[in-house]
C-alpha cells in the first residue's frame, strides 16, 4: 500500500480516542473566552435580481476537476497528493494547448521539488508520471537520474518502473546510460527470472557498442539457462549485440544452432531471428549455419506443418503462422546462391506450397513467402512453375492487397521464367482494368515487362480497346506504355501508324510532346504511306477534334500532303477513297486554328498549314489570305508576325511562293533520336547512324548529321537546326562567318555532289530556289532540320523572316 501523505487534509470531526490523525493535527478545543473575542460574521450581501444563462454541467464537472487538481498542487508541492491518473484526467480535461501546457509545467515542477527533496517514496510515482509527459512530447532530461536510482533498488516493482524509464527516457547516444552498465550486470547475475527478464529487455533495446561487449558474456551465459523465457530474452538481446558489434557474431554462432532444437515456439522463433541476424553480419557465420542449420529448419518446418491443433499457437487454423514466415525467410537466405542447401529445401517447400489453405489471411500470407523463397533460391524449374501459378490465384482474390503484392512477385519473376508468367497474360490484363489505381499501375507495368515480338498485337489492341473507357487519370500512364511498346517492337510501318493514329484519336490530350514528334519523323520518312496518313488524319480529326495532339499531327499532314488528301495519291489495297475538296481541308485548318485560340503551338502550326495550303490550292488562296490577317492584331507576338509575314507574302510574292513553300525535306530520324535522348538523359552507348532507329523502331534511317566545326561548336552553332552538309564541307572552315552564322554556307550541292558556282546568289540559295530538293540526292541545306515541335513549324518562318529582313 502507498504511505500515507506527510499533508493529509484535515478533517472536521471532534476528538476521539479512535482517531485517525496525530494530537498536533487536531484542531485546538475553544473557550467561552474565545469565543467571545472572535468578529461577528459579516452581513450577507443582497443578490441581484438579474438572470443568468444556466450553464453546462460538463463544464461544470471539468472546472471541478482542473480546481481540485490545482488545490492538490498547492496543498502539495512534492507531488504527493497528486496520482498518474489523477494527472492524467486533468491534462485530458484541457480545453486549450495553453491549460494543458500550464498543467504540465506545475507537475514537472511539483516533480523537481521532489527529486531535489530526495522523496524516496514517491520516486516510482514520479517516474511514471514523466514518463507520460514524455509521451506528450515534452522534455523530461532532469529525471534521467531517477532511473538510475530506481533501477539500483532493490525491490521488483521499483526497478520494473526504472527499467521501462530507461527505455523511453533514454537512448544509447546519452552519456548517463554508461553509469547503468554496473547495474544490468549485477541484475543479468540476479537469482529472480524476473529481474534478469527486465535487464536482458532492457539491454536488447538500448545497448550501445561499448555495452553490448561488456555485457556479451553474461548474455552468452543467460543463452544456456533452462529457463525457456530467459532462453527467448537472450537470444533477442544478442540480435541487438550482433547488429552493433559484428565482430561478436562468431561467439554466438553454436549457440543458435543449438536453440533450433528446442522445442518451445517462442525460443524457436527467437533463434530463428538470431541466425537471420548472423546471416547478414558474417559470410562465415552464413557458411557455418549453412552446414550446420538446414536440417533443423526442415525438421522445423515439417513439424510446424504437420502438428496437430494446438490452440496458443493456433492462428485462424494454421498452426503458428509466425514460426512459419521466420523459418521460411532464413531458409530463402541460406539457399540463395547454394545448390545443394536448394536440393534439400525443395520437397518441404512444394509440401508448404501445396498443403497450407489459401482461404485464411494467415495462409495467404505463409504461401506468399513461401512463393519468395522459391523464387529467391535455386529452386527447381517445376517448383517455380507452382509458385508463379500460386500468384496467378493470388490474382483471383478478392483482396486488394494479395492481389498487389502478387503482381510485385511477378514483376521479379518474369526475368526468372518469363513462359510460366505468360500463362497468366489474361488474369494479368483483367488486372489492369481493376477499380484500384496502385493495382492497374502495377498491371499495366507488368503487361509492359510481357511484350514480345510474338504477343505485340494482341496485348497492345487489348490496351487500345481498354483506352477508350479508362479514367481520365489514368489515361496518360497507358498511353504512354501504349506508345513505347508500338515503337520497340513496330515491325511494319503501317502497324505502327495504325496504332499511334488510334491512340492519338482517344487520348490526343494525354499524348507528350515527343510522341508526336516521333510519329511527324516517321510519316516525313515513309513517302509511301504519307497519302494514307493523312487521309487518316483527316478522318480522325473529323470525329475527334478535341484532341489536341492529333490536330497538330493532322494539321501538319494537310499542310505538306494537301494535295495527295484532296486526289486520293497513294491509296492502299485496304483502303477505301474519300471525297475531300480543297475547301474541305481548309476548312479543317481554320477549326484547329479557331478551336484551340490559347494554344500558341496549335495556332503557329495552323498558320503554317494555311501558308503551305495556299500554294498547293491557288484558287483558296484568297480565303486563306482573310483567314490568316485575322491575328494581324493578335496580342501573341509569335502570332503577330506570321500572320503579316505570311499575308505579305501570299499578296506580293507569289513567283517564289511556290518554291518557298514546297515540301520539307526528309527529317532526320539519326538526329532527331539523339536530341530525344538527350532531351530524356538517356545514354547511347555507341552513336552508329545506320542502326540507329528511332525509340526503337525498326525503321529506315535518315540522313546523319556530321560533326560540327570546332569554331561553329565554339559558337554553339551544333544544334539539331544546323543545315546538313557533307562531310567535306563540314570540316572545311567556312569563309564567311555571317553566312556560316546564318546557316547559309558558301557550298552547295549538286547532283554529282560538286560545289556550286561562286556566283550564286545568296538571297536565292537562302530561299532554296537555286535547286530543289527533289533534284539533289540531299536535302537543301537551308531547309534540312530534324528537330520536331516549334523548331519544325518555325523552320519556313525562319526562312520568311530572313526574307522579310532583306526588303
Amino acid at each position: 500500500p502507498p504511505p500515507s501523505p506527510p499533508f493529509p487534509l484535515l478533517q472536521i470531526h471532534p476528538p476521539s480516542s479512535s482517531s485517525p490523525l496525530p494530537a498536533c493535527f487536531l484542531p485546538a478545543p475553544t473557550t467561552p473566552a474565545a469565543r467571545s473575542r472572535e468578529l461577528p460574521p459579516p452581513p450577507p450581501r443582497p443578490r441581484r435580481a438579474l438572470a443568468r444563462a444556466p450553464r453546462d454541467p460538463k463544464l461544470d464537472t471539468v472546472e471541478k476537476i482542473v480546481e481540485d487538481f490545482a488545490s492538490d498542487m498547492a496543498l502539495n508541492p512534492f507531488s504527493s497528493g497528486t496520482r498518474l491518473r489523477d494527472m492524467i484526467r486533468a491534462i485530458r480535461a484541457c480545453k486549450t494547448a495553453a491549460e494543458e501546457r500550464a498543467v504540465v509545467r506545475r507537475e514537472c515542477a511539483a516533480i523537481r521539488a521532489a527529486i531535489s527533496g530526495d522523496g524516496q517514496d514517491l520516486r516510482h510515482r514520479n517516474m511514471a508520471k514523466l514518463m507520460f509527459i514524455h509521451m506528450l512530447g515534452y522534455p523530461t532530461h532532469f529525471g534521467q537520474m531517477e532511473c538510475l536510482k530506481l533501477i539500483a533498488a532493490a525491490g521488483y516493482p521499483e526497478k520494473r518502473i526504472g527499467y521501462l524509464g530507461l527505455m523511453l527516457l533514454l537512448d544509447e547516444r546519452q552519456e548517463v546510460l554508461m553509469l547503468v552498465t554496473n547495474s544490468l550486470k549485477q541484475d543479468l547475475n540476479h537469482s529472480n527470472q524476473f529481474i534478469v527478464g527486465l535487464a536482458l529487455c532492457a539491454l536488447g533495446n538500448i545497448c550501445s557498442a561499448e555495452m553490448a561487449r561488456d555485457l556479451a558474456p553474461e548474455v552468452e551465459r543467460l543463452m544456456r539457462s533452462r529457463d525457456a523465457n530467459t532462453k527467448k530474452k537472450a537470444a533477442l538481446c544478442s540480435v541487438r549485440i550482433v547488429r552493433k558489434v559484428p565482430d561478436l557474431a562468431e561467439n554466438f554462432m553454436g549457440l543458435a544452432a543449438s536453440l533450433l532444437k528446442e522445442k518451445h515456439h517462442g525460443v524457436l522463433i527467437s533463434a530463428v531471428q538470431l541466425c537471420t541476424e548472423l546471416c547478414k553480419a558474417s559470410k562465415d557465420a552464413l557458411e557455418y549455419l549453412r552446414k550446420n542449420c538446414i536440417e533443423g529448419l526442415v525438421r522445423i518446418l515439417r513439424d510446424v506443418s504437420n502438428s496437430s491443433y494446438a490452440p496458443e499457437y493456433d492462428v485462424a487454423g494454421i498452426s503458428d503462422p509466425f514460426l512459419h514466415i521466420r523459418v521460411l525467410k532464413l531458409m530463402r537466405m541460406l539457399g540463395q546462391g547454394d545448390a545443394d542447401c536448394s536440393d534439400y529445401m525443395n520437397d518441404i517447400l512444394a509440401q508448404v506450397a501445396t498443403k497450407t489453405e489459401s482461404n485464411k489471411n494467415a495462409g495467404n500470407a505463409i504461401l506468399y513467402e513461401c512463393v519468395e523463397t522459391i523464387m529467391g533460391i535455386e529452386a527447381t524449374s517445376g517448383l517455380r512453375v507452382l509458385a508463379i501459378n500460386i500468384l496467378g490465384r493470388f490474382l483471383s482474390n478478392r483482396d486488394n492487397n494479395i492481389r498487389y503484392v502478387a503482381l510485385n512477385i511477378l514483376m521479379r519473376a518474369i526475368t526468372v521464367d518469363a513462359q510460366a508468367v505468360q500463362r497468366h497474360r489474361v488474369t494479368i490484363l483483367e488486372c489492369v482494368k481493376d477499380a484500384d489505381a496502385s493495382i492497374r499501375k502495377r498491371a499495366l507495368d507488368l503487361v509492359y515487362l510481357l511484350v514480345n515480338d510474338t504477343n505485340v498485337k494482341p496485348l497492345t489492341k487489348e490496351l487500345v480497346d481498354y483506352l477508350q473507357v479508362a479514367d481520365p487519370d489514368f489515361k496518360e500512364d497507358l498511353t504512354a506504355k501504349i506508345c513505347s511498346i508500338a515503337e520497340k517492337f513496330s515491325q511494319e510501318k503501317l502497324w505502327y501508324l495504325d496504332q499511334m493514329f488510334k491512340v492519338l484519336s482517344l487520348a490526343g490530350n494525354h499524348v507528350k510532346d515527343d510522341v508526336w514528334h516521333a510519329l511527324i519523323v516517321v510519316i516525313s520518312n515513309a513517302s509511301e504511306l504519307q497519302g494514307y496518313s493523312v487521309r487518316s488524319l483527316y478522318t480522325a480529326l473529323q470525329a475527334y477534334s478535341e484532341q489536341g495532339s492529333l490536330l497538330r499531327v493532322a494539321v501538319w499532314c494537310i499542310g505538306e500532303y494537301g494535295e495527295m488528301l484532296v486526289n486520293n495519291v497513294g491509296m492502299l489495297e485496304a483502303e477505301g477513297p474519300i471525297t475531300v475538296t480543297e475547301s474541305d481541308a481548309v476548312d479543317a485548318v481554320e477549326l484547329g486554328l479557331n478551336r484551340y485560340s490559347p494554344d500558341v503551338t496549335t495556332r503557329s502550326m495552323c498558320l503554317v498549314a494555311l501558308l503551305k495550303l495556299s500554294s498547293r490550292f491557288p484558287s483558296m488562296s484568297e480565303r486563306i489570305k482573310q483567314i490568316v490577317s485575322q491575328n494581324k492584331e493578335n496580342m501573341v507576338l509569335e502570332l503577330q508576325q506570321r500572320s503579316i509575314e505570311f499575308g505579305s507574302i501570299i499578296q506580293r510574292h507569289q513567283s517564289i511562293r511556290s518554291s518557298l513553300l514546297e515540301r520539307m525535306p526528309v527529317l532526320d530520324e539519326a538526329a532527331y533520336l539523339v536530341k530525344r535522348a538527350s532531351a530524356t538523359q538517356a545514354t547511347i552507348p555507341a552513336y552508329k547512324p545506320a542502326a540507329v532507329t528511332p525509340g526503337g523502331l525498326k525503321l529506315p534511317n535518315g540522313v546523319a548529321k556530321p560533326a560540327a566545326a570546332p569554331l561553329v561548336d565554339l559558337l554553339d552553332l551544333s544544334s539539331d537546326d544546323a543545315p546538313v552538309t557533307s562531310a567535306a564541307s563540314a570540316t572545311t572552315a567556312p569563309s564567311d562567318f555571317l553566312q556560316d552564322l546564318l546557316g547559309i554556307g558558301g557550298t552547295n550541292l549538286s547532283t554529282a555532289g560538286a560545289p556550286s558556282s561562286a556566283s550564286t546568289d545568296i538571297l536565292m540559295d537562302l530561299l532554296s530556289m537555286g535547286s530543289s530538293p527533289s533534284q539533289n540526292g540531299l536535302p537543301s541545306p537551308g531547309l534540312s532540320s530534324p528537330a520536331l515541335g516549334k523548331s519544325n513549324s518555325n523552320r519556313n518562318n525562319d526562312l520568311i523572316f530572313c526574307f522579310c529582313s532583306h526588303y
